[in-house]
């Protein structure tokens, strides 16, 4: 039996098609086969990219009208919890199409698993994304010179500027984990943790659409620089633990022996 490969997502999911071995599809007999190219274009491309610009357009929308409509007496809850919800909604419509990554920061820190002439595409449509939800906060709101237009102003002075680009770092590391790990409601806690600091945004899409709109660009490559370094960071991270793990694992077979014996600890792994 000959056995034919197709991928339909972003991440390894094969769905295996058995046909008569030496008869594969004919392109004489198959009606879509001259529409298959770009189909398969689309699927795994265009579409991808088409998300995560909705995707972000919506989240920056209500992550800005949240922090526009602010007041003083909900302090940093209400634009935290909006983020979250928002960012939870999104992930949860569109996060099988693209993968959910909604921040550059993120597709950075998934490169390993992520198709790499992808990556250059999904930020820029993340910035598109955020540009237009900036935009459409701007349309939608009465108030929106306040707060700069939802643009972060929350480092005002050069002596914040080494204690705010360490909180996007901590915070986009704690971030980019808790995506490893699978969780998704652990970002609103990241969110509360440093707003008095940086204004938490973990996000280069969510400062720059707004940066745009707003014409606001004091200190916003701290936004970048950042939330960038925190998710190679976690990268390089994650990947020393896996090459780790590797190494027991095959010290192990090597040795015929599995993690439950209680000799494990005995085993002088080799380097």
């Amino acid at each position: 039996m000959a056995l034919y490969e197709s991928k339909t997502e972003l991440w390894d999911l094969d769905i295996n098609v058995i046909q008569p071995e030496g008869k594969g599809p004919d392109p004489a007999t198959d009606g879509n086969s001259g529409t298959k190219p770009f189909r398969d274009a689309f699927e795994c491309y265009i579409q991808p990219c088409l998300a995560e610009l909705l995707g972000s357009s919506l989240f920056i929308f209500v992550g800005c009208l949240s922090v526009i409509e602010n007041t003083e007496g909900t302090g940093r809850l209400q634009p935290a919890l909006a983020h979250g919800l928002a960012l939870g909604i999104v992930i949860a419509v569109l996060g099988e199409i693209s993968g959910g990554h909604f921040n550059p920061a993120v597709s950075v820190f998934l490169i390993g698993g992520l198709n790499i002439i992808l990556l250059v595409p999904y930020i820029l449509a993340q910035m598109c994304g955020g540009m237009i939800g900036a935009g459409l906060a701007k349309v939608g709101t009465l108030y929106y010179a306040k707060v700069s237009g939802a643009a972060f102003n929350t480092v005002q002075a050069d002596t914040q500027i080494v204690p705010a680009t360490v909180a996007e770092m901590i915070m986009t590391l704690f971030l980019t984990m808790v995506v490893c790990m699978g969780a998704v409601n652990g970002r609103t806690r990241n969110i509360l943790a440093g707003g008095a600091v940086s204004g938490a945004c973990m996000n280069p899409a969510r400062a720059f659409g707004p940066a745009v709109v707003a014409n606001y660009w004091s200190y916003h490559w701290i936004y970048w620089v950042g939330p960038m370094s925190g998710a190679l960071l976690t990268a390089s991270f994650i990947r020393r633990q896996y090459t780790l793990l590797k190494k027991i694992k095959g010290t192990l077979k090597q040795h015929n022996v599995t993690p439950s014996q209680s000799h494990f600890c005995e085993i002088k792994l080799s380097t």
